[in-house]
């Protein structure tokens, strides 16, 4: 039991060395040595674990995709709560979330770049069939929904992107910034919902 442990451990630690290391330099600029480096741990074991960087990336990908977009995908299906409702909270979980994490969107979309068809095969036709595409056409038939949700979507994601450029002036510094960002959950939702009652 105590090997059985243990090795479910150093898999962990393998894991969590390649979360780093990925979402710093991406797929193509990270070397198994570096991932190896980074768990403290010799080439050698990572190999016998993961046998390729291609096994261990797949696996680090899907993690950060669903982190990414899972979220958003379960708030536009919810049946139970209005559009203005999921408006409200695709901003506030989604800022809360990129905070946490500022450099998953980099990695994330610069993956997608790479591969567009990994957004295509796996998120496209979910936004499509989603609650909020039917709700948003039952208020608004003028609007596409497309500009809707990517508009909605930039403003929330494009500050964090920018962040070290944003953050470079005077008044938006250190917590700044953070209480910037903060203030766009407020601000997105009350956007979004102006325009979608403003004809």
């Amino acid at each position: 039991m105590a090997k059985e442990k243990k090795d479910v451990s150093t898999e962990e630690k393998i894991k969590e060395a390649a979360r780093v290391v990925f979402t710093k330099k991406g797929f193509a600029a990270t070397r198994t040595r570096d991932i190896a480096e980074e768990a403290g741990l010799n080439l050698a074991l990572l190999n016998y674990y993961f046998r390729s960087k291609e096994k261990l990336f797949h696996i680090v990908m899907d993690e950060k995709f669903e982190q990414f977009f899972g979220m958003i995908i379960r708030i536009l299906n919810n049946e139970d709560t209005s559009l203005e409702e999921k408006i409200y909270a695709v901003a506030n979980d989604y800022i809360d979330m990129l905070l946490a994490n500022p450099d998953l969107p980099i990695f994330v979309l610069s993956e997608i770049k790479n591969n567009p068809t990994m957004f295509s095969d796996r998120i496209a036709g979910k936004l499509m069939a989603s609650t909020f595409f039917r709700q948003l056409n039952a208020v608004r038939t003028d609007i596409n929904v497309f500009h809707f949700i990517l508009n909605l979507l930039s403003m929330i994601i494009f500050p964090v992107l920018a962040q070290p450029v944003i953050s470079q002036m005077d008044v938006l510094k250190d917590k700044a910034f953070a209480n910037f960002i903060l203030e766009r959950k407020k601000l997105i939702p009350l956007w979004f919902n102006t325009m979608l009652h403003t004809k």
